[in-house]
Formats: C-alpha cells, sequence, structure tokens
C-alpha cells in the first residue's frame, strides 16, 4: 500500500517510515521541517533500503496538499503531523489550534476531495485528563478539554474525526493513543532530536549524560507513589512505530470504521527507577536535583493495551533497559542531533 505520512521526518514519524518501508509499503512523507530536519528523510532511505519521495510541504496548505494527493494517490494517511509541546501551548494555544487542529481539516478535506479513505491517527493519552484510576482504557469517559491546549487538540480531532467517520460511513479512522516514547532505532540513526531544551524525561537524561546539560530536573518526589516520583508508561519508538504499521492491516480487511487503541507497554515506571536504568545503562551516575511540582502532573498514569492485543495482534516486546541502551547510543553517536 501507498501511505502518505505527514510529520514523517519527526520522531515518530521517521521511526514509522522505517517499519513501513521494511514491510513493503510505498511511503510518502509531507513535512514542513519545523520540527525535523532533512537528515532525517536521507536516513529513512538508508534504514529503509527504498526511496521515499518527500513533500517540504505545510499540511494546512490546502492547495499544495491537494496536488500531492493528486499526483501520489495514497491508499492511507498516517497523520503525525501537529506542534506538541505541552508548556508552549500554554503559551501558544492559538498557534496550536490554528495547526493542529487546522492541519486536520484541511487534511480530511482533501482526503474527501480525492477519495481517500482510510487515516491512522497520532493521539495521545493526554486526552484522558485527570484520570487517576489506572490503567487507562479506551472506553473511559473523556473531559470536555485536557489539562493543556496540546492535549486538547487531540481531544477536538479525535472528536472531528468520530464525526466524519459518522457521516460517512464508508471512512475509515484509527486513534492511537500513546503514551510516553523512548527510545531510538537500534542502529542509532535516527532519534529524538528536540529544538532547545528537551520537554520530555528521556531526551533531557541523555542530554545531560553527554554533557550538554549540567543535572537532571525531577518536579515533585512527594507524590503518593513507592518512591515519591510520577508514575508513567513508557515505550520504545520502535515498538510504536511497529503498532501504526499493524493499524494499517485493518484497511486491508476492508470498512474497519472508527477504532481507538492505546499503545503502551501497559505497566508504569517511576521518574526515579527510569534514572536508575539510565545511570546503568550509562555507566555512570547522573545528577540530579528534586524541583517542586508541576501543576497537572499526575501521580500514576499507564495503559491497558489488551484492546490492541486482541484486535491488532500488536503488543509492546521492548524493555526500559532497551529504551535507555537505544536513546543513549543515539544520543552519544549524534551529539548535536542531526545537526543543522
Amino acid at each position: 500500500m501507498k501511505i502518505l505520512v505527514t510529520g514523517g521526518a519527526g520522531y515518530i514519524g521517521s521511526h514509522t517510515c522505517v517499519v513501513l518501508l521494511q514491510q513493503g509499503h510505498e511511503v510518502v512523507i509531507v513535512d514542513n521541517l519545523c520540527n525535523s530536519k532533512p537528515a532525517a528523510v536521507e536516513r529513512i532511505r538508508e534504514l529503509g533500503g527504498k526511496d521515499v519521495k518527500f513533500y517540504k510541504e505545510d499540511v494546512c496548505n490546502e492547495t499544495a496538499l491537494g496536488e500531492i494527493f493528486r499526483r501520489e494517490q495514497p491508499g492511507a494517511v498516517i497523520h503525525f503531523a501537529g506542534l506538541k509541546a505541552v508548556g508552549e501551548s500554554v503559551e501558544k494555544p492559538l498557534e496550536y489550534y490554528a495547526n493542529n487542529v487546522g492541519s486536520t481539516l484541511t487534511l480530511l478535506k482533501v482526503m474527501g476531495e480525492t477519495g481517500v479513505k482510510n487515516i491512522v491517527f497520532s493521539s495521545s493519552a493526554t486526552v484522558y485528563g485527570d484520570v487517576e484510576d489506572p490503567p487507562l482504557r479506551e472506553d473511559a469517559a473523556l473531559p470536555n478539554h485536557a489539562n493543556c491546549p496540546y492535549g486538547t487538540t487531540k481531544l477536538m480531532i479525535e472528536q472531528i474525526l468520530k464525526d466524519y467517520a459518522h457521516a460517512h460511513s464508508d471512512f475509515n479512522a484509527v486513534l492511537l493513543r500513546y503514551f510516553n516514547p523512548v527510545g531510538a532505532h537500534e542502529s542509532g540513526r535516527i532519534g529524538e532530536d528536540p529544538s532547545g531544551i528537551p520537554n520530555n524525561l528521556s531526551p533531557y537524561i541523555v542530554q545531560v549524560v553527554v554533557g550538554k546539560r549540567d543535572k537532571l530536573h525531577i518536579f515533585g518526589n512527594d507524590y503518593p507513589t513507592p518512591d515519591g516520583t510520577c508514575i508513567r508508561d513508557y515505550i520504545h519508538v520502535v515498538d510504536l512505530a511497529e503498532g501504526h504499521a499493524a493499524a494499517l492491516k485493518l484497511f486491508e480487511k476492508g470498512n474497519c470504521g472508527l477504532r481507538v487503541y492505546n499503545l503502551g507497554t501497559g505497566r508504569g515506571h517511576s521518574v526515579m527507577e527510569v534514572v536508575k536504568a539510565f545511570s546503568e545503562a550509562a555507566g555512570q551516575d547522573i545528577p540530579y536535583v528534586i524541583e517542586g511540582r508541576r501543576a497537572g502532573d499526575l501521580p500514576e498514569s499507564y495503559a491497558d493495551c489488551q484492546k490492541a492485543k486482541d484486535e491488532l495482534g500488536w503488543e509492546a516486546k521492548k524493555t526500559l533497559q532497551d529504551m535507555c541502551a537505544d536513546a543513549l547510543r543515539w544520543q552519544r553517536q549524534n551529539p548535536d542531533g542531526y545537526g543543522d
């Protein structure tokens, strides 16, 4: 199948493109490179062993996107493109709503005009809001808004896709709610390359290991958890990528309508457990300082992934140790990420 991947040069997108190529799919990437680098596309080709079409274009550009769809005629879309920094979304909410929701509306309009009826959407566990009774299940009641504008854009897009699928019985949408991606391709050739100060735990830790940051900041050690730090469901990015490929198989079977799946490991690790695992993988202590709690952080969050296992035949296979070793390999081989 020919798959058009929006945001395909990004962290999760690039790993997914490699998996798709290895499984025999054709891949077309549309990415404006606002959060990624051209080098990622070259490395996708290298690791996938095949060429990919690449269009440096904004998904919000309806005219350009329409031309790409008419030229390429994809069988399905995987939609990653979007701004994703939680803190930044609080400071720039209009930017996030315009970009994330606006690009999806444009994408759906173009898909409708060109007869493309299959989409996999990159959603997030942030849509669950303040649910404090893990494991989180797909049938949980969702809030009207999430804890930040970024999360709320994911909620809005899920609702748009639900409404669109309800109005068009031949439209298929798979919403993948994933938890905390960590790690990199085992080759060390592609990985997470955040701009500026990392927002997530793993890239911050590896930058401390290679000397780009002085110490790790841990927000809160007085939560009602065994060691006082927050517990999250960390999933290897390659497992996550394979989850997207598994979702595409639903389209090959015919009309699947709208489906929702969690992608996680089904268990949680505390921040201190992750720090210890990275320390063991790096062979060195990782300096850290305890700060006050961040607003909106829940004590514990992890997924119930049984539905994905039952219906997609997918489950996470890689361990926390794999995540740490692969993330460190990427950072050590690429201390400045993909460069300029």
